[in-house]
């Protein structure tokens, strides 16, 4: 749910946003430019609210925030190679790490942070930010493509396994090891996604005409949904609904696919005795002697619902939300804009565009207020992992720990910095929508600072 834009996207627009995405549960979103990065909250329709912005880190390309607590993890053009994890609402840096190469995507739940290089990803303990493992044989991968199960009692992470096919490796980010290859596609992969519980995997080849979901850790395929035949796409992303019910696809043209995960009954009533039943059964038992291409073909569902965009061959991504207790569709794209669209779950059919808001805007920089009429929760890595200093200004020693890695040549470099001096930002404490706050059964210390979260 993260998307890299391109300088000069076809269809001459030029990209106003460097990056963006939604947060594992889509109740926020974060963007990069040239200036630095802007997080915003999703829980209204009429009114998109700044949580929190900053020009200290410049040129931007990767912002991830974790659920709807304080930890940003940021990456910029000037250090790219570098990655800053931050707890915003106290403005201090918790840490940050170098690597031997460009980082192309982050991913994160509650028990794992991935960095994915092109040949190699790396898989840190987010409570402590120890560097776990490195998988180094990974296939070339120039755009980062992976992906990481939001549920974290169920870690597990996907990417490439072949350069020419679209074979995917399911691997356990909690054991630390591989459970299953999946022949996905014949074309190499575009885009790969878990739902919200880790127990099913969709993914899109570079043809974009075809999406497959598939059960996990078996890797059994479940769905098979026909996006278009017209035309190859270019799949920009991929996304279920939190309840795992429906898959959304944006691409490079105009239209967002919503596809509707039910299972077809095996005790159909019985067809009507007419000319057009008779020949439906007919049609169905010679299926069966149809060359497979033409069979899977005929049993691929089509879109349940769509969504139009004024525009196409921008850089864009999707998700789908509960927003005021009804299911929204969202995109934002690379011009700057988060478009709004009703869906309807039982009838699909055409979103009804409701909303369009700028992301550039000169709008205040406040946090959203429901959170201002919560009580004031602990702001603290309690929720992301270090407990908040008693004084104005603590002081965390300044050193550097090497983590190596098995196979690893270089040493990847953690530097716990001092807090910055300055105001936290006002307002309470976000809660995630699983199960309120972050439970704490982490180390009691990281970066000099103890834990403050109450034991579970």
């Amino acid at each position: 749910m993260e998307a890299e834009a391109a300088d000069s996207p076809p269809g001459g627009v030029k990209a106003a946003l460097s990056c963006f995405s939604f947060n594992q549960d889509c109740t926020s979103l974060a963007i990069g430019t040239k200036a630095g990065y802007k997080l915003f909250s999703l829980s209204s329709v009429e009114q998109l609210d700044q949580v929190h912005g900053s020009n200290e880190i410049p040129d931007v390309y990767i912002v991830e925030r974790l659920f709807s607590s304080s930890l940003v993890v940021v990456v910029s053009h000037t250090k790219p190679r570098q990655m800053n994890v931050y707890h915003f609402k106290k403005g201090t840096e918790i840490c940050n790490y170098s690597y031997s190469s460009n980082i192309l995507s982050i991913r994160l739940n509650r028990q794992r942070l991935l960095v994915c290089l092109e040949e190699s990803i790396y898989i840190h303990n987010i409570k402590d930010m120890k560097l776990l493992k490195t998988i180094l044989d990974v296939p070339a991968n120039p755009t980062g493509l992976c992906a990481l199960s939001i549920n974290h009692s169920n870690s597990y992470v996907a990417y490439p396994g072949s350069l020419t096919t679209g074979e995917i490796v399911l691997y356990d980010g909690h054991s630390l090891k591989t459970v299953c290859t999946i022949a996905a596609h014949e074309g190499t992969l575009a885009a790969i996604t878990f739902n919200a519980s880790g127990s099913k995997l969709a993914s899109a080849s570079e043809k974009g005409t075809v999406i497959r979901v598939f059960s996990v850790p078996d890797g059994q395929k479940l769905y098979e949904f026909r996006r278009g035949m017209k035309r190859y796409v270019t799949i920009s992303s991929l996304v279920f609904s939190m309840d795992s019910q429906f898959l959304c696809a944006s691409s490079n043209t105009e239209t967002v696919h919503i596809f509707k995960l039910e299972h077809l009954t095996n005790n159909r009533p019985e067809e009507p005795s007419t000319w057009s039943g008779y020949m439906g059964k007919m049609f169905m038992a010679a299926s069966n002697y149809l060359p497979a291409q033409v069979t899977d073909m005929m049993n691929q569902d089509r879109a349940f619902a769509t969504g139009r965009l004024n525009f196409s061959g921008q850089k864009n991504i999707c998700t789908l939300s509960t927003i005021q207790k009804l299911p929204r569709l969202l995109v934002a794209s690379s011009d700057g804009h988060l478009y709004v669209y009703n869906l309807d779950p039982q009838d699909g059919g055409e979103c009804v565009l409701i909303k369009t808001h700028s992301l550039l805007g000169s709008g205040t920089t406040e946090e959203n207020k429901e959170n201002d009429l919560r009580p004031s929760l602990p702001q603290s890595y309690a929720a992301t992992v270090a407990r908040p200093s008693t004084s104005s200004a603590s002081t965390v020693p300044d050193n550097l720990v090497p983590w190596k890695s098995e196979g690893q040549n270089e040493a990847v470099m953690m530097r716990s910095t001092p807090q910055k001096s300055g105001h936290p930002i006002s307002g309470g404490f976000g809660e995630n929508k699983e199960g309120g706050r972050m439970e704490c059964d982490c180390v009691r210390r990281i970066g000099g600072q103890e834990c403050q979260a109450p034991p579970a």
